[in-house]
Order: C-alpha cells, then structure tokens, then sequence
C-alpha cells in the first residue's frame, strides 16, 4: 500500500506543458526524492499531490484512498517560496502555524520550544520573522511544517539558503522523522543533497518522469563504472578511447566514466604509467551523472537517425 500514490497526473497553463502523465508510488516509512533540474515539473506536481492546484487528468491517491482535503492535516508541507508573516515574532508564529492544523497554543508552544532548541535557534524566539535572515527563515518554515505530527512531510526544496552546518541539522532531522515512520518527499535540483538520504527516487526531465525506483536498484543497474583519480604527472591516460568514455578533468583530480568493457585495472596500469597516484576509487556513478546519461541518450539516438 502505498502513503502517496500519483498516477498519469497532467498539467499545462496554455500551451505549456508543466506535467506529463506522471506517475509514481510512496511507500509508508520511505524518504523518497523528486529530482530534476529547475523547470522540471517537480513544484508543480508537488501542488496538484496536496490539491493548491487541480490537475488537468489523473488521480492523485494519499492514504490508499482518493485525494480529500481532510488527508492535509496529516501531511506537513515547506513550500519552496517562503510564506511567513514577516511582522510577527518567531514563537508566534509557529504557534499560528500549528493552531492552522489543530494543535492546541500551549502544546504547539511547547513543541516549538522543543524544535527550536533542537535546531539551536531558541534565542531568536522573540524575534520577528523580518529581522532573520533568509537560512533562519527556511528553519521556522521546517519547524512550522512539523509541529502537527504530520504522517507524510513534504519539502519543496529544504535546503535552500541553508549554510553546510545548517543543512545538516534539518539532514539529521529528517533521518530521525524516518526512523519513526514518518514518509518524505523531497523535491529537489540538487541531487548531491539528498542523494545518501533517499530509499527510491523520481527524476523528472520537462515534466515526464525519466527513470524511478529504488535507488539502490537503480545504482546497481549502472554498475561501478566510475573511477575517480587524484594524480600528479602526465594526463595522456585522459585520450585512451578504448579506457576513457569520458572524464571531468579538474587538474590533478580528475573523474573518468569507463568505456565500455574496460577494465579498471589496466588503467589503473595506464595511468600509472606516466602519473604518481594518490587516489583511486572505482565508485558507482553519482545520480546527476545517471541523469545526464538518460536525458542525453535519447538526444543522441535521435540525431544519429536524423
């Protein structure tokens, strides 16, 4: 059974097409990533899934049952806009947020406190919205989305404006929110963010879903046919066509995507060679390098029968 289920969702504004027969299955309990580069369609599918907006066909499903409003007061959302009332002090403010979803003012005061203290900011309780900065306003939308206990939590890019320590802590967060059962969507353009974090994942190219499933499953199909190098010497290797597919040259570190059949022992030979090596790791291919390769194989097909 599946927490969110989305299927053949459709969407355009005019001749526009944000959403094309999308659809996709959130299992109870998963982290679950919607990614894609900006413009993909990941906001718009977001709002037809919580009903900000109605989708042109298809059917959104939240507990195994047809999309109603009375599903949203189990589901937590951070827009990827912030929406808060900039004149009102953060405590406050949290408190409204969570009396919106029915949590009575003592108790959602109480789980504010809690939240804030968590996530180091409780000496900015007293502090209205507009005298935070941009980072310290995405933390009172995330506590602001989280103080009803909601089943499912919906976050529309979470880490935006966030410094590396900041996004750690609402990482941590989220990792426990799993732990205890709760099911998270992510949408996201920054695959590296979450990309330890999911269990499955949708990648989204102009509005059509281009592969989904497990991560691991999907990792595995790839194999390790990535092979990071940090080097000193000569990069000769880098033109090895029967070796090298392609590569990201940075200097002397240099990420290379093996050709197919070769083997990561005879260039580990080859660069050896003519380079003194400090690092050599054959890894699984990162999902933006998945990403690429699906976006770009079809383009390629294409041109060659052209």
């Amino acid at each position: 059974m599946y927490t969110v289920e989305l299927i053949e969702l459709a969407k355009s504004y005019g001749d526009f097409v944000a959403v094309s027969e999308l659809s996709l299955g959130i299992q109870p309990g998963e982290i679950f990533g919607l990614l894609g580069p900006n413009g993909a369609g990941k906001t718009s599918t977001i709002r037809m899934m919580i009903g900000i907006t109605m989708p042109d066909s298809g059917e959104v499903r939240l507990f195994a049952e047809p999309f109603r409003r009375s599903h949203l007061s189990r589901v937590g959302y951070l827009p990827e806009e912030r929406g808060l009332y900039r004149g009102m002090n953060v405590l406050e403010h949290l408190v409204f947020l969570a009396e919106l979803k029915g949590v009575r003012a003592s108790e959602a005061a109480r789980r504010a406190r809690s939240w804030c203290e968590r996530l180091e900011f409780t000496e900015w309780l007293d502090k209205r919205v507009e005298e935070l900065s941009k980072g310290m306003q995405q933390k009172v939308q995330f506590v602001g989305a989280l103080l009803h206990d909601p089943e499912i939590i919906v976050m529309d890019e979470p880490f935006s404006g966030l410094d590396p320590a900041n996004a750690v802590s609402l990482r941590d967060a989220l990792l426990e929110l799993k732990k205890n059962g709760k099911t998270i969507l992510f949408s996201t353009h920054r695959m590296d963010q979450v990309e330890r974090m999911c269990d499955s994942i949708c990648l989204v190219h102009r509005g059509t879903a281009v592969l989904k499933g497990e991560l691991s499953a999907i990792k595995a199909q790839y194999g390790r046919s990535h092979v990071h190098i940090e080097y000193q010497g000569d990069p000769a290797f880098l033109q090895d066509q029967s070796l090298v597919a392609s590569h990201n040259d940075y200097g002397n570190y240099v990420e290379v995507r093996l050709a197919p059949g070769a083997d990561s022992q005879e260039l580990l030979r080859k660069v050896l060679a003519g380079a003194r090596v400090m690092r050599f790791d054959v890894v699984e291919p990162s999902l933006e390098e998945i990403f690429i390769d699906v976006v770009t194989k079809p383009r390629a097909e294409e041109a060659a029968h052209a």
